[in-house]
């Protein structure tokens, strides 16, 4: 069993930046893959960016793809989601997730985190 803790959400103005945090509790990430997903309101939740824990291979959607970069800080045992240019459509609720594995893979998690809001406005 693994428990994620998320934070970093908040209200940011177009253009902005802010970086969310996932860790485990209880135990490290060894032999994991760790990804971010986000749910907005009225839609499918849908992957955003994956990271292997012990290879550091990454994976991301498109629209993340040159704006957003996941990463891991192996001392601290935390992954994080620096999302920069951030647009309106960003608007979500952002989950991290967890899944045995050494591969960055975009589907099949089996742990989730309780969400963090990330709000994009003017």
């Amino acid at each position: 069993q693994v428990q994620l803790v998320e934070s970093g959400g908040g209200l940011v103005q177009p253009g902005g930046s802010l970086t969310l945090s996932c860790a485990p509790s209880g135990r490290t990430f060894n032999m994991y893959a760790v990804a971010w997903f986000r749910q907005a309101p009225g839609k499918e939740r849908e992957f955003v960016a994956a990271v292997s824990w012990n290879l550091g291979n990454t994976n991301y959607t498109d629209s993340a793809k040159g704006r957003f970069t996941i990463s891991r800080d192996i001392a601290k045992s935390t992954v994080y989601l620096q999302m920069n240019s951030l647009k309106p459509d960003d608007t979500a609720v952002y989950y991290c997730a967890a899944r045995a594995g050494l591969r960055a893979f975009t589907t099949g998690y089996d742990y989730w985190g309780q969400g963090t809001q990330v709000t994009v406005s003017s």
